[in-house]
């Protein structure tokens, strides 16, 4: 499950109404929030979409509309300039890096037939460190099943907001999300591109990908919580890193910038990764770890 939890978190890298389905149903997870005085609704996202998952909620939707603020990990509208500055420090390679050609040839080999597949051209990508292509490969698996970045929750909820003129703010930053990255090795990011490869040529990430996507659709308590204790329990280097850097490291944070929006605000609306909402060490856990009233909705 951990590629799948890469994917979720980078997915808004990469409104225009789409077709509605018959009914809005409840997605992801939803918790209220109390304490200052004050209310906030905190909504778990997934980070590509499909024309299905829209519209939102009437609820959510309203919930933005009427909101003082939109919280958000990253603004998914933010400047492209902004961006490309960030992946070049932390995602392309430092000129005399190892590259793809210094790895041994079964290694070429399985990479190549991975690119092929995922009609990705390697002269595109040579430069791209081993975590970054890894990334690129499963985000290339969601796609070939329909999935979107451009139709990704954060992106309309953005989009409704402004819409609205409701102000949205940045719970973290460009950079000190791909920063983390740095903290691999060079081993360690070849080894991530090796198992994020495995988890292809097996089609496990296949299934993984419906899952997740499936979970979050039905709004399905007990599958997003076990998936969560599955991600706890991973023992692999990609696991480990993904559980306590990707997610147990930044929920401390994030439940510490909400805290400050709800002692300023009434009726601000929080929208993170559903996968940040859920297991033992979950914002809503540390939420009520603070002295906050936290109440799961769905």
């Amino acid at each position: 499950m951990r590629r799948q939890i890469i994917v979720a978190f980078l997915g808004w890298l990469l409104l225009g109404l789409h077709p509605a389905a018959a009914h809005a149903a409840e997605r992801g997870a939803l918790f209220k929030v109390s304490g200052h005085g004050h209310t906030m609704l905190l909504f778990g996202t997934m980070h590509v979409g499909l024309p299905e998952f829209y519209p939102l909620e009437p609820r959510i939707a309203a919930a933005v509309a009427g909101a003082s603020t939109l919280a958000l990990e990253i603004d998914p509208m933010l400047d492209p300039a902004g961006l490309a500055a960030a992946m070049r420090r932390h995602a392309m390679l430092a000129p005399g890096s190892p590259s793809y050609e210094s790895q041994p040839p079964p290694f070429r080999k399985r990479l190549e037939r991975a690119l092929k597949k995922a009609n990705i051209d390697m002269a595109a990508v040579d430069r791209f460190k081993p975590w970054l292509l890894a990334t690129t490969l499963a985000l290339a698996e969601y796609a070939e099943q329909g999935y979107r970045t451009d139709m990704s929750v954060d992106l309309r909820l953005a989009q409704l907001a402004r819409a609205g003129r409701v102000p949205v703010i940045a719970l973290e930053t460009v950079e000190g999300q791909l920063g983390m990255f740095d903290r691999l090795s060079t081993e360690e990011q070849w080894r991530f591109l090796d198992e994020s490869m495995a988890l292809i040529e097996t089609g496990k990430q296949r299934g993984e990908v419906r899952q997740i996507v499936d979970a979050w659709r039905y709004a399905d308590q007990a599958a997003l919580e076990a998936i969560a204790t599955r991600a706890e329990s991973d023992t692999s280097m990609a696991g480990k890193f993904v559980q306590k850097v990707m997610l147990e490291e930044r929920n401390g944070p994030l439940a510490d910038k909400l805290a400050g929006l709800l002692e300023k605000q009434d009726n601000s609306v929080a929208a993170i990764g559903v996968l940040h909402l859920v297991g033992r060490h979950g914002v809503p856990v540390k939420l009520r770890a603070r002295g906050f009233t936290v109440e799961r909705i769905y």
